[in-house]
Formats: C-alpha cells, sequence, structure tokens
C-alpha cells in the first residue's frame, strides 16, 4: 500500500483520536484512494504507533463509511459511493439546518464576528487555491452555529456524516465552483445577523445542496 513515506509521524504516545483523524485526513484528501488497500503494518510503520490505536481507527473508520472490511479478505478505503454520499448530504443539511434554527435566536455579536473571520479566510484559502486550509475554515464557520445550538445530538450526528463529505468537498474547493461559497456564506451571516431566522435556514440549505451538483458521475460501490 502507497502510504506517505514518512515514518513515525506522529508520537507514540498517539492517542485513538489522533489516529483516526490522521487516516481519516489522508482518506479525505486523497493521499489514501478510494478502493485501496489498508494493512496494519503499513499505517503501523507511516504513523510510528502499535497496532493497537490502528486497528481501534479503522474500526471507527469503518462506521463513519470511510473503510470496508472484509474479514480474511481486505482491509480497503471505501469506494466514492454516490448513494451512500447522497444520504450523508441530506442528514448533514439537516443538522446544520437546524443547528442555525436553534442557534440563531441567541446568536452573539461575538459569534456572529467568528463566521466572517472563519469565511475571510476561506475566502483568502480560495484565492490561494489552498484546499486544506479552505476545508478547515469552511468546517470552523459551519461550527459557531452548531456549538451555539449547544444540542449535542446535532454534533454526535455531524460527527458521524460529515466525514464522508469530506471527501467530495476536497474536490469541491478544488474547483471553480467552490468559491460560489464565500458568498453564500455571507449571505447566511447577514441573515442571521438580521435574525431572519427562515432566511438562513434557507441559505444554509441551498450552501449545503452545492455538493450534489458534483455527485453526478461518481461511480456506485462495487464490491470484490
Amino acid at each position: 500500500m502507497p502510504v506517505p513515506q514518512s515514518r513515525g509521524l506522529v508520537s507514540r504516545s498517539l492517542l485513538r483520536e489522533d489516529a483516526y483523524r490522521a487516516i481519516r485526513d489522508a482518506i479525505v484528501d486523497g493521499t489514501l484512494a478510494p478502493g485501496e488497500r489498508l494493512t496494519d503494518s503499513d499505517l503501523v510503520a507511516w504513523l510510528g504507533v502499535s497496532r493497537t490505536p490502528v486497528r481501534e481507527a479503522l474500526a471507527r473508520l469503518e462506521q463513519v463509511g470511510l473503510v470496508q472490511t472484509k474479514p480474511g479478505r481486505y482491509t480497503r478505503v471505501s469506494p466514492l459511493d454516490i448513494r451512500a454520499i447522497r444520504a450523508a448530504q441530506s442528514v448533514t443539511a439537516a443538522m446544520h439546518e437546524l443547528a442555525v434554527r436553534e442557534a440563531l435566536p441567541n446568536l452573539s455579536a461575538t459569534e456572529l464576528a467568528a463566521m466572517r473571520e472563519a469565511n475571510e479566510r476561506f475566502a483568502s484559502a480560495m484565492s490561494h487555491d489552498d484546499v486544506d486550509a479552505a476545508l478547515a475554515a469552511d468546517a470552523d464557520f459551519h461550527s459557531v452555529p452548531v456549538f451555539a445550538s449547544a444540542n449535542d445530538a446535532i454534533r454526535n450526528v455531524l460527527e458521524q456524516y460529515t466525514p464522508v463529505l469530506r471527501r467530495v468537498e476536497y474536490f469541491r474547493f478544488s474547483s471553480i465552483s467552490g468559491r460560489d461559497s464565500v458568498a453564500q456564506h455571507d449571505r447566511i451571516i447577514a441573515l442571521c445577523e438580521a435574525g431572519d431566522v427562515e432566511g438562513a435556514v434557507l441559505a444554509t440549505r441551498t450552501n449545503w445542496r452545492t455538493l450534489l451538483d458534483l455527485l453526478e458521475g461518481l461511480p456506485s460501490d462495487g464490491e470484490e
């Protein structure tokens, strides 16, 4: 498996969360490609950790749909499955709409400023074709109403389904179509500041629906 050639990327005191994030991010950015076989030994060598956190990370990645395992046959990066991505998009969009609806009545000036700052970073990242920074800024932008909603159920659902969408978003922010999100974010902020709950919810829905345009032509999941 052609994992990155660096060795000992993280400390041997690596926590399960760190192993999960390292492998997840490699899947999201395409370093570990759809359908690629994963072996404990390669991942252990890459991360510089024991097999235990690697196996725990793979089990968690399987739960969120980024890894597939056939006992005795293979562990691999999940192929891009249009049905799974559509399902994840539908659920994720609904959760972000709910977060805005619940957060907006009490959204503070500080939180609105945090959304503006995140969108400024997002715009800068897009102008410099920095996809990683764009993804981070986009996540920061949307996390403001999620945390302001103080709804743990929303956060838990998003943690389950967002990673599936990040692979699609990586391609989206690599293209010109992703630049539309800057203006969409500005509109969400303006409607939140105006206290327009329904308008902000609709604008959030529109922003998340742009992912659907990228799903046409994606391959369905295949079995071996």
